[in-house]
């Protein structure tokens, strides 16, 4: 990808505070992209570090993505305050400290995982969309566990993933006719925040049978999903919607 591949455009990033969240905004911003930074804390100090390293225009906004109201606001502000825009990436989500094990699961549980990554994304989209130009491109992340079952996380997490996938078509089939893109990427095990945590607290022969699951042998790098949410996102990708991107080291392998 050309340097500057996105100079002149806004880039949404939510669960922009996050490890692989936090390196997507260093991705766009290193390719000229004004950023918006969206979490639920700490949003101003990722958006003026990647302001001060990469010289673009960024700013936080703390967001509860399952507030739908709050999300119409925030998408507001964001075209106030950056001129536009005209890419979304919806990192906000994951299994949100919720227990794995299916008898320890409680109703609560079900909500937040459901809200967070099924509701969240589609008020995103919904919102984002709305104001975007024709051109403009959405990235959703499903996971590995949306596709196939994973030895980390638990069913609400892999129903509400998998759910991702169905919404990213339907949404892709929506808007198509204006030339909006919706594509999905399904992220294998990037080791960061909690998932690191669940990983280290797994017994050795579970580790190493995740890792032996891996045809590359390797855990990836962020770098590893940073260039390919680019890449949808990007003029490359003018001709694909309503697709997941698979990134995973071959560990799922799709006909």
């Amino acid at each position: 990808m050309e340097v500057g591949s996105f100079a002149g455009k806004v880039v949404v990033v939510t669960g922009g505070t996050g490890g692989i969240g936090r390196a997507v905004c260093e991705g766009f911003a290193e390719q000229g992209a004004s950023v918006a930074v969206l979490d639920v804390r700490g949003t101003e100090q990722v958006a003026s570090e990647v302001s001060k390293r990469y010289g673009v225009p960024a700013e936080g906004y703390e967001l509860d993505v399952s507030d739908r109201s709050a999300v119409v606001r925030v998408m507001d502000a964001v075209v106030a305050d950056l001129g536009g825009l005209d890419v979304l990436v919806t990192l906000a989500g994951g299994s949100l400290g919720t227990p794995k094990g299916l008898d320890e699961i409680e109703e609560e549980h079900v909500d937040l995982v459901v809200d967070v990554n099924v509701k969240g994304t589609f008020y995103c989209a919904q919102a984002a969309l709305a104001r975007m130009p024709d051109d403009g491109a959405v990235v959703t992340v499903s996971s590995i566990g949306g596709r196939q079952p994973s030895p980390v996380t638990g069913v609400p997490y892999a129903a509400s993933k998998a759910a991702v996938l169905g919404l990213t078509r339907r949404l892709a089939r929506e808007v198509g006719g204006r030339g909006q893109r919706v594509n999905a990427v399904a992220p294998g095990l990037f080791l960061t925040g909690r998932l690191q945590q669940m990983y280290d607290e797994m017994p050795a022969a579970e580790r190493d049978e995740v890792l032996g699951a891996i045809p590359l042998g390797r855990f990836p790098e962020l770098r590893e999903i940073v260039d390919p949410v680019l890449f949808l996102a990007g003029p490359g990708a003018s001709y694909i919607t309503g697709v997941v991107l698979d990134v995973n080291g071959g560990r799922f392998m799709p006909l």
